[in-house]
């Protein structure tokens, strides 16, 4: 564990007191080395059923690199994943989507030239085997899902036009249901309402709600009046380390987050 890092352990169950369940998320003494690079030393994360929680820090303290070990997109250096009680460390990105984790990242990949409704199909038929696909059976047992998706972003009256026809933040909003489309348990986003205006903002928070009933969510996120508004738990970065985690109250009034985060955010 990197010096200074803020551990929070919970006293072991006493007798008559049931252990607490395990978390849907454990991520744990991640390391992860680029060449001579360090980019996380020991991160850990750990995120219960139906909780958003927030992953904040500096520009450089390692929330994106962490977000892609959770997702496969990186293979930790050392330490362990678990995901809803399996160790998915080595786990391709394919079988950790299999398993029910979802990944939107920073960057819009929505397909522009189709319309909303067939970005949602895809998405959808990305979970169905070759045969049905090959037998192009899905898009009508498919169809209620794909208009309830549209209907929950509120684009569904834009369902036959292209996703190009869009302003930056509906795209944003297109993709977020598009990794909600498969119904995973957690989605993992990376700063999706970069580029929005503050009404969009907004509108993005009160869209990500009702998700909690069926589905965790980790977020990267800058707008700290934003990720505060929405989420349950913060973990703070600090140069590849955790520096703090816990409750936002308890955040917001960590001297260690305000002497190293927001002094230098």
């Amino acid at each position: 564990m990197a010096t200074g890092m803020v551990t929070a352990e919970a006293p072991p169950a006493g007798r008559g007191q049931a252990a607490a369940a395990e978390p849907l998320l454990a991520a744990a003494d991640i390391v992860k080395v680029f060449g001579k690079l360090t980019a996380l030393n020991g991160a850990y994360l750990t995120v219960a059923p139906n909780e958003f929680h927030g992953l904040i820090g500096p520009n450089g303290s390692g929330k994106s690199t962490l977000m892609k070990c959770v997702a496969g997109a990186e293979t930790p250096t050392t330490g362990s994943v678990r995901f809803d009680g399996r160790d998915i460390t080595a786990a391709s990105p394919a079988e950790r989507a299999r398993a029910g984790l979802s990944l939107k990242f920073q960057i819009t990949s929505v397909l522009p030239a189709l319309t909303l409704y067939d970005n949602i199909l895809l998405a959808l038929q990305a979970r169905t085997s070759l045969a049905g696909l090959v037998f192009s059976r899905t898009r009508g047992v498919l169809h209620d899902r794909v208009m309830g998706m549209l209907e929950q972003f509120r684009l569904a009256d834009r369902a036959g036009e292209p996703a190009s026809a869009l302003s930056h933040g509906q795209q944003q909003w297109l993709e977020i249901a598009m990794a909600l489309a498969p119904e995973p348990k957690l989605l993992l986003l990376d700063e999706p309402t970069g580029g929005m205006s503050l009404e969009e903002r907004r509108v993005t928070g009160e869209l990500l709600q009702p998700i909690r009933a069926h589905c965790s969510l980790v977020i990267v996120e800058h707008d700290l009046d934003f990720i505060r508004d929405i989420c349950d738990r913060l973990t703070v970065l600090d140069q590849g380390s955790v520096l703090d985690s816990g409750t936002v109250q308890h955040i917001q009034a960590s001297p260690q987050v305000q002497e190293v985060y927001l002094r230098r955010a």
